[in-house]
């Protein structure tokens, strides 16, 4: 979304500078941080906790792996009860960040107090209090769940919403979107790391349980640094633009709401949440059960996928002015529909194993370059688009709702695909693999549908 007149910075007094390069890197390092220390709640718990039938047991049954409530798993309805509370959060904490006077920061205040316990929380949830099925071990990953959706909110929230406060311009706005994708799509490779380090530990004697443990401790303890860096460090003062807000949680609801083109893309964006959560959910178990290959290829998969989207990032941004941020989120949604598609048919293709994983990895790469780069820097045209037409600055708000939305479609994957295992999760009948694979093209193509409703040319 283009704005007519938006090569001039917002007039503030006394106007901030314009953030150096340097800056915007220090800013990205948190978005590795929060990547990174949510990896593991949003990729791994199923697997943790419902993990894949390779003939060995990878982790003793911590809960309940049957059906409850009909179709429902326990794991799947803590999970998305989780981010439904996460969900409805965001707003609240978007309007605190919004309405805050504090002298070191209205957003940096948010970001020293969630990352502590955003990170610590993230590492207990899989520390459960007995090696047996109990009720105990539920109550326990409610808990911590509760704790960690709250932290992750806190954090992130205040931290998205410095992207329209930190980029002047539209051409600014697209850099730190870009430089936030790469630090995502860091933070992912490394938290897909995980699967290698478990191995690693394993060859090193430790059992699965201890291995994953040791794993998550290392990704986690480098998390918090990431995430303490610009919380400490960034000069929020100095170069964002900021204006105090006044407006109710209500009212700024309502004006964003108010939004209709914003609405059309938080729809289309909902579902891509729910495509992509499938594919980061079922990495582990399309590559120990459709492709037969060791979960540490998990990790390369994941390693080639965000490896080959960063040759994207250049021609994204070239296109992105050439041809419009619509056309390309388009073209994205039926090539990410392509790749799962490939990934339910995979029995059928006369390729070996290894190369198909490759041949996907690259795949995926453009469309997770294009909704790596583009939303946030939408986003972003929207807010200052307000800003300009009602003088309302609600930069939290904004990325707020934008974060609800996504955290529902999280919520909603989380809640299906293990219903969907239920069918079958294991090399003998991959059922409710494949059918997880096969919602994500629905999910893909009604996006695609979705989007074509947006208007870029405000």
């Amino acid at each position: 979304m283009e704005i007519a007149s938006s090569d001039t910075p917002l007039a503030q007094s006394p106007a901030p500078d314009p953030p150096p390069m340097r800056v915007l890197v220090l800013y990205a390092i948190g978005q590795l941080g929060w990547s990174l220390a949510s990896y593991s709640v949003a990729n791994l718990l199923i697997y943790f906790y419902m993990p894949p039938e390779t003939g060995q047991a990878v982790f003793p049954s911590f809960m309940h792996q049957g059906a409850v409530v009909g179709v429902f798993t326990l794991i799947g309805l803590l999970s998305a009860a989780g981010r439904f509370f996460d969900a409805v959060i965001d707003p609240v904490v978007a309007n605190w960040s919004d309405r805050s006077t504090a002298k070191q920061g209205k957003r940096r205040r948010f970001m020293l107090v969630g990352a502590v316990p955003f990170v610590l929380s993230s590492f207990l949830v899989f520390y459960p209090l007995s090696q047996a099925e109990s009720a105990g071990n539920f109550m326990w990953l409610a808990l911590c769940l509760g704790v960690y959706y709250f932290f992750f909110t806190v954090y992130v929230i205040p931290y998205t919403a410095l992207i329209a406060e930190l980029g002047h311009r539209p051409k600014d706005r697209m850099l730190i979107s870009t430089l936030l994708s790469v630090a995502w799509a860091l933070g992912f490779v490394a938290g897909n790391g995980t699967y290698a380090l478990q191995s690693y530990f394993e060859q090193q004697g430790k059992m699965p349980l201890q291995a994953f443990q040791q794993a998550l401790m290392l990704v986690n303890t480098f998390a918090l640094v990431c995430l303490l860096l610009p919380a400490l460090f960034l000069n929020e003062k100095r170069y964002a633009r900021q204006a105090a807000s006044e407006h109710g949680l209500r009212q700024s609801l309502f004006t964003v709401w108010a939004n209709a083109n914003f609405r059309q893309f938080l729809l289309s964006d909902l579902l891509y949440w729910l495509a992509l959560s499938f594919i980061q959910l079922g990495i582990g178990f399309y590559t120990t059960l459709l492709l037969g290959l060791d979960k540490s290829y998990a990790f390369l998969f994941s390693l080639v996928s965000f490896a080959a989207s960063f040759l994207f990032y250049v021609p994204v941004n070239f296109l992105a002015q050439k041809v419009g941020k619509r056309r390309l989120v388009l073209l994205a949604f039926l090539v990410f529909a392509l790749v799962f598609a490939a990934v339910a048919g995979i029995g059928a293709i006369p390729l070996p194993k290894q190369a198909l994983l490759y041949g996907l990895g690259i795949a995926a790469a453009f469309p997770l370059a294009v909704f790596g780069i583009l939303p946030n820097a939408i986003i972003a045209d929207v807010v200052e688009q307000e800003e300009r037409s009602s003088g309302r600055q609600l930069a939290g708000m904004f990325f707020g709702v934008r974060t609800f939305v996504m955290k529902v479609g999280i919520s909603l994957a989380n809640l299906i695909f293990p219903s969907l295992l239920l069918l079958g999760k294991s090399a003998q009948n991959p059922a409710g693999v494949q059918l997880t694979a096969g919602a994500a093209i629905l999910f893909c193509l009604a996006g695609w549908q979705a989007f074509r409703k947006f208007n870029d040319e405000l």
